[in-house]
């Protein structure tokens, strides 16, 4: 267990020694290129618009499955009216 322990830590510090030098390529440009004004801005404008639809779609996702519980209990309901049970 020891030995499992000390293998982590440096695995662990050595991608956090290992991790500027990666980031630090191209004059610390990011993947997408230079991040000016209109990049950033463009950005935020999505980051605004994915919330309101993430929350529309997930609104729409749980109103289909509680008509479909509510199905699923009114069709339980009627059955179990229906038998009568017992001897």
């Amino acid at each position: 267990m020891r030995s499992l322990v000390a293998t982590f830590t440096v695995f662990a510090i050595g991608l956090l020694v290992a991790a500027p030098l990666a980031l630090a390529a191209d004059h610390g440009e990011g993947t997408y290129g230079v991040a000016n004004d209109k990049v950033v801005t463009n950005a935020g404008f999505m980051v605004i618009a994915f919330f309101p639809l993430l929350i529309l779609v997930l609104s729409l996702i749980m109103w289909r499955l509680d008509k479909r519980k509510d199905r699923r209990k009114k069709l339980t309901k009627k059955l179990s009216a229906d038998w009568s049970g017992g001897w």
